[in-house]
């Protein structure tokens, strides 16, 4: 998995980042932020079904939705995966992300530019809302809601009005960065899950800067790749009582609680 940083940045960022992003190996030296390892410190059973879309924990409890088929927004128990409670969204809508604030759980779509407001505890439904363009990825800050849209932009809304009050263009070693998935918000950075890519890159919300790339290769074992195309990483969840990281992917058969720590 170790390589030299100047190989690692040429196969990354010319290979699994692109289209999103490609430069020379002399450029990607000068401009790469740092590079992190993972330590798995846990595995715990995840639905191999659930093409998951959006992943939080909150209370011990893991907030998760998923696409494809019959989308859907659960809670689910972290310690042996059993799905607490589910809500099914209308079969017009393709489930993406997810976020918890002040015991409200927004979740969007992916192209009909509708988004859903659920209970925390109960998952009863409280409202819908819209928005333009598509939806990916969804977290929050504690004040706003912020949004991935598959462009190099997130995008941020006004919780309670639901209205986009901003936006910033997300760019590595000075060039924009698209394919930004799956969000969260972890100790004033937004992490994002590239699609496509075992790659989470750490973003400055106030530039829109990667300030750090997390190298999630062989994460999830060879063995247990179906569709490579499918089964990509997509799902942090952070866990901020506890400082808890867990990560998953859509039709993994497993989550992971995992450390990172800066590559030497």
């Amino acid at each position: 998995m170790h390589k030299g940083l100047a190989a690692f940045v040429v196969a990354v960022w010319a290979g699994l980042f692109s289209p999103a992003l490609a430069v020379s190996g002399q450029e990607a030296a000068k401009a790469m932020p740092p590079v992190y390892d993972y330590e798995v410190v846990a595995t715990y059973p995840h639905d191999r079904a659930a093409f998951t879309q959006g992943l939080v924990i909150r209370d011990g409890v893991l907030l998760e939705s998923t696409g494809r088929g019959l989308s859907t927004v659960r809670r689910v128990r972290l310690e042996d995966g059993v799905v607490l409670d589910r809500k099914i969204l209308p079969s017009q809508h393709f489930g993406e992300g997810l976020t918890e604030l002040n015991g409200r759980i927004y979740s969007i779509t992916w192209q009909t530019q509708t988004g859903f407001i659920w209970n925390k505890d109960d998952l009863s439904p409280i409202g819908q809302f819209t928005y333009e363009g598509e939806g990916w990825g969804l977290t929050t800050d504690g004040q706003r809601l912020i949004l991935s849209d598959g462009t190099p932009k997130l995008r941020f809304f006004d919780p309670e009005t639901l209205t986009e009050t901003g936006s910033v263009d997300v760019t590595l070693a000075g060039r924009p960065l698209n394919q930004l998935n799956e969000l969260e918000w972890i100790d004033g950075e937004v992490w994002a899950n590239v699609w496509q890519s075992d790659f989470i890159v750490r973003i400055n919300p106030a530039d829109g800067v990667v300030s750090g790339i997390i190298d999630l290769r062989g994460l999830l074992p060879a063995g247990s790749i179906r569709n490579p195309l499918d089964d990509v990483l997509n799902g942090i969840a952070w866990d901020e009582a506890s400082r808890r990281l867990f990560v998953t992917g859509k039709n993994w058969p497993a989550l992971y609680e995992i450390t990172v720590q800066r590559r030497d």
